[in-house]
């Protein structure tokens, strides 16, 4: 099983920007497989919706560093780990900047980025991005569209509906040939059918201390998306899937390593990576939190 961490990234944790360098390092020292970042704009004070369909915002919202500039420093700091997105709101980003800063991170890193993107859930932040969030799903499509060509070998050229991009001549490529593998998040039909149709891997969640594991979470909509993938002429076990273990406050180490025990016996995970913002206030306590979750499930 690979175990990775979110880096200090957000909530108090992001306060301490200047020891992301040290932490990342750390944790790839103690056995760390791969380091994440999220991608949060603003925390409303009235949300017109609440996080993971509450009716508030998570006070760790309010602290968020910028994820292209943290994995840019972990991928300087580090030499093996794997370094991912979960996720970038993808519709967000003009597609040429987008993979002018994933190209460049994947170089830094030689080859270690996994990008992962999903289309957000909040309408003051696409109000904020000054995107209409009734396009998400189409401007999604479009993006990885684009990605795909400004990735491709020649010059690029893109025409959709909401991005354009003129034909141009991209010398720089991503380390990673014929790109980074994409993973795509989400639980809705047509999100689980566009990772059949284009994803890489899909990016599905867990909450140890909100609720006890149900590995049919994860194989229900993962056998879904094989089944699409089949229909669609793609290998379905081609298909990967990390799953991102995001634990309450209150949640045990030992708690969150049967959680990572039960989604390596009970499902087809093989990589999971753990969310730090809510078990840890400071960058100490987060990789003595990395080292007790690695003993408790590596023994």
């Amino acid at each position: 099983m690979k175990i990775g961490f979110t880096l200090p990234q957000m909530g108090p944790l992001a306060h301490e920007a200047g020891e992301v360098a040290r932490f990342a390092d750390e944790a790839e020292r103690l056995g760390a497989d791969s380091l994440w970042v999220g991608d949060r704009l603003l925390a409303p004070i009235e949300p017109t919706v609440g996080y993971a369909g509450g009716d508030s915002i998570p006070e760790a919202f309010h602290s968020v560093l910028d994820p292209f500039a943290v994995l840019a420093v972990a991928a300087a700091a580090t030499e093996s780990a794997h370094i991912g997105t979960n996720i970038l709101n993808a519709p967000w980003y003009a597609p040429a900047i987008l993979a002018r800063s994933l190209t460049t991170i994947d170089l830094v890193s030689a080859g270690r980025l996994l990008p992962g993107f999903g289309t957000g859930w909040s309408p003051e932040e696409y109000r904020a991005a000054g995107i209409p969030m009734e396009q998400r799903g189409a401007r999604l499509d479009e993006c990885l569209d684009a990605l795909d060509e400004l990735w491709s070998a020649g010059p690029a050229r893109y025409e959709g509906r909401y991005w354009e991009v003129p034909p141009t001549n991209i010398d720089i490529k991503p380390a990673q040939r014929p790109r980074p593998p994409v993973y795509l998040a989400g639980f809705a039909p047509a999100a689980l059918r566009r990772v059949a149709r284009r994803a890489d891997g899909w990016l599905p969640v867990c909450a140890p201390g909100a609720r006890a594991f149900d590995p049919a979470s994860i194989n229900g909509p993962m056998a879904t998306i094989r089944d699409f993938a089949e229909e669609l002429g793609r290998d379905p076990v081609a298909i990967d899937l990390v799953l991102r273990v995001s634990p309450f406050p209150d949640a045990s180490v030992d708690l969150i390593a049967q959680t990572i025990a039960r989604a390596g016996d009970e499902t087809g995970v093989d990589h999971v990576f753990v969310e730090m913002m809510n078990l840890a206030g400071t960058v100490d306590e987060s990789l003595d939190g990395v080292q007790r979750i690695l003993s408790a499930t590596r023994g």
